[in-house]
């Protein structure tokens, strides 16, 4: 297999580069480990077939059992999203549990789907950076009408939601993106619990014993 050269982030591999991974690695062991670390409604509307479904937020609880389990040291272990944001929160709790061969797919899993990767579609659903991207922009133009038309303290709602992306920023987090995740339309299709994620990692062939 080649080495990821689409991006000056050693980390990074293109879609073109997993695809190349996924068709050309011998059966078994070889076989590129893609791991979805989104809500388990975008996965359910769109994922690479083959693809472990580990939410980031299981994967921050459950770092380094987790990485122990991903550690198969036989095939690449690749990281996907929607855009690349929460796949890269991933490899980065994984790189402090010892885990550092971990890669991120460039352009998440819409990007790899138009470069002719094999995906499984299901049930239409937003991805979770488009809520957080809604509930911002309704939040702050609320804030500023308020502040127009009933009263000037309304403005004060805009300052927080533009304080709190900033934070989101500097911090590499989304606290708004962690309360949405908990809303009745994305918990309708539930996350795998911790005992399922495990022993659907401990059956993949290579993986290392206890």
């Amino acid at each position: 297999m080649n080495a990821p050269t689409a991006s000056t982030d050693a980390s990074a591999v293109s879609p073109a580069t997993l695809r190349s991974w996924v068709e050309q690695a011998p059966a078994g062991t070889g076989t590129p480990m893609v791991v979805d670390v989104r809500s388990a409604a975008e996965y359910q509307a769109q994922h690479i077939r083959g693809s472990y479904h580990v939410p980031v937020r299981t994967l921050a609880e459950h770092t380094a059992e987790l990485a122990r389990l991903l550690d198969t040291g036989s095939a690449p272990v690749v990281l996907v999203c929607r855009s690349g944001v929460r796949a890269e929160q991933a490899r980065r709790h994984l790189t402090g549990a010892g885990l550092d061969h971990a890669h991120v797919l460039d352009g998440g899993v819409p990007a790899y789907a138009e470069a002719g990767g094999d995906v499984v579609r299901g049930r239409h659903a937003w991805a979770l950076e488009r809520q957080v991207r809604l509930g911002a922009g309704t939040l702050v133009l609320t804030g500023l009408l308020a502040g127009r038309y009933l009263a000037p303290a309304g403005r004060l709602l805009s300052g927080a939601v533009g304080t709190g992306l900033v934070l989101s920023a500097l911090t590499d987090t989304c606290t708004m993106g962690a309360v949405l995740a908990r809303l009745p339309f994305d918990r309708a299709a539930a996350d795998p619990t911790v005992a399922e994620t495990l022993a659907a990692l401990e059956r993949r062939p290579g993986t290392r014993p206890s």
